[in-house]
């Protein structure tokens, strides 16, 4: 059902590739990083990252944006498609590709339009099943069969075994190791440094894959040509960071006020740092836009903040997984120099199916009818100009990490169909009392810790975004 758009692209790139402005590209999407983590979106914060704090001073932050799902592959399904994961079957990914073969993506929206495409660090998005686990034939399906022109990274987190590197389709060394689990004292079972056992690469070590893959993006942007004429960089780098384990280097441990937790965001932080100052060297700094944000909440109880007095999840309620704000309401910062205004911030709702949709609308080509079927351009926003009538996002639909659990944000009101967290939060779902409530509704103007449930109080509200929101799902699209 994609072809066509791919077809419909092409035949722009002759035209596209010289009237529209081609900016370099560097998205940067970290994992586990809660919206209380960094300084500029958190005063409160207790863990230092100057870096990340650079980026919101030199362009915008969006504090209404939202991972389209709050776990790792849900969410970068639908960064890379412009496409609720709810619309298809994420649960396959450690079996085969989540994306088809011939649907479009970021990279290759991105590629048509000229770009060179790199992706380093954490796919989580499937490949196609070999027989045996064989590792001497090409995995297939993955970034480079997605739209990028190279790829160098891991299939999942480093904590889901195996653990090996990917160059474009095969892997550098198989796991012919083995690395026992590993769990941390003082911390809940999915939290410190946690893995899990089974095969391992001999050239991997958990704790250098974060440092590995900033060198490997480093090399990417020098490896660019910076003639006049030399095609636009995408760079998509995806660390695999806070997530679990929790593997400071000597550089960073005890350097935070919240353990290693703190000091492993700080060592982020530093890697994040490192990418930026490669830009700077090589003068591409102020012809790139720089993506930052996390594909979903923290991994952070009620008792680690008071523990440590951090709000991983910035005064939101809730963590990874959950239907609650926490877990799906990311820091997001865009720096486009000479566009996005320095220091300034904006809460138009975002999720992030939309970069697909803002990407066309800077390259100022249309994105054909099958493509991003849940991406809305938030461009207007991002240099302070109106909105052309129907375009703005003023919804938000999506499924928690139960699987039975879903969304959906309108305006100011948003509505959960059950009860508990929906993910990680205990409990995650809980039994509706006689003449009690089914679900949850929250004002989150009024009331953004999602801490008064007026659900009964307002079944018109309640069943008007039911409706709503089997519109959106039946539809297919939201766009």
């Amino acid at each position: 059902m994609h072809r066509s758009f791919l077809a419909h692209l092409f035949a722009f790139v002759s035209s596209a590739l010289f009237a529209a402005e081609r900016p370099h590209v560097v998205v940067i999407l970290v994992d586990d990083m809660g919206y209380g983590d960094p300084g500029c979106f958190n005063p409160d914060s207790k863990i230092e990252t100057p870096n990340i704090d650079s980026l919101a001073r030199d362009g915008m932050r969006f504090t209404n944006a939202h991972a389209p799902g709050p776990l790792c592959h849900m969410s970068r399904y639908g960064l890379m498609t412009g496409r609720y994961p709810f619309r298809t079957d994420v649960s396959v990914w450690p079996r085969e590709p989540l994306i088809d073969p011939d649907q479009a993506t970021l990279a290759s929206l991105a590629k048509s339009q000229g770009y060179r495409t790199t992706m380093v660090g954490k796919w989580h998005l499937g490949f196609e099943e070999r027989a045996n686990e064989s590792y001497d034939r090409p995995l297939l399906g993955g970034p480079v069969d997605r739209g990028f022109d190279h790829f160098f990274g891991i299939r999942a987190s480093t904590d889901i075994p195996p653990y090996f590197y990917i160059n474009d389709r095969n892997a550098v060394h198989p796991p012919t190791d083995r690395i026992e689990a590993n769990a941390s004292e003082g911390w809940s079972p999915i939290q410190g440094a946690f893995w899990r056992a089974g095969g391992i690469a001999p050239d991997l070590e958990l704790a250098d894959v974060l440092p590995h893959f900033t060198d490997v993006a480093i090399s990417s942007i020098q490896a660019h040509p910076n003639a006049e004429d030399a095609s636009p960089m995408m760079l998509y780098l995806a660390y695999p960071a806070p997530h679990t384990p929790w593997l400071p280097s000597p550089e960073f441990t005890g350097k935070s006020k919240v353990d290693s937790y703190g000091d492993f965001v700080m060592m982020v932080d530093h890697e994040v740092g490192r990418v930026l100052d490669t830009l700077k060297v090589h003068d591409m700094e102020r012809d790139t836009i720089v993506i930052f944000t996390s594909d979903n909440g923290p991994v952070w109880y009620e008792n680690d903040t008071e523990r440590f007095q951090h709000d991983s999840a910035g005064g939101f309620r809730g963590m990874k997984a959950d239907a609650w704000e926490a877990g799906h309401r990311m820091p997001f910062i865009v720096r486009w120099p000479g566009h996005a205004s320095a220091s300034s911030s904006t809460d138009h709702l975002v999720c992030f199916t939309d970069l697909m949709a803002t990407f066309a609308d800077i390259w100022e080509t249309e994105l054909p009818q099958d493509a991003g079927p849940d991406s809305h351009s938030f461009l207007p926003a991002l240099l302070q100009q109106p909105f052309e009538e129907g375009t703005k996002r003023t919804e938000f639909v999506m499924r928690a990490g139960s699987k039975s659990t879903m969304t959906i944000r309108a305006g100011d009101w948003k509505l959960i169909t059950g009860l508990g967290s929906g993910g990680f939060s205990k409990p995650s779902r809980i039994p509706p009392k006689p003449g009690g409530p089914t679900g949850q509704l929250y004002n989150l103007k009024s009331d953004p810790a999602e801490a008064n449930n007026v659900y009964q109080d307002h079944p018109d509200i309640v069943q008007r975004l039911q409706k709503r929101m089997k519109q959106i799902v039946d539809d297919g699209r939201s766009r």
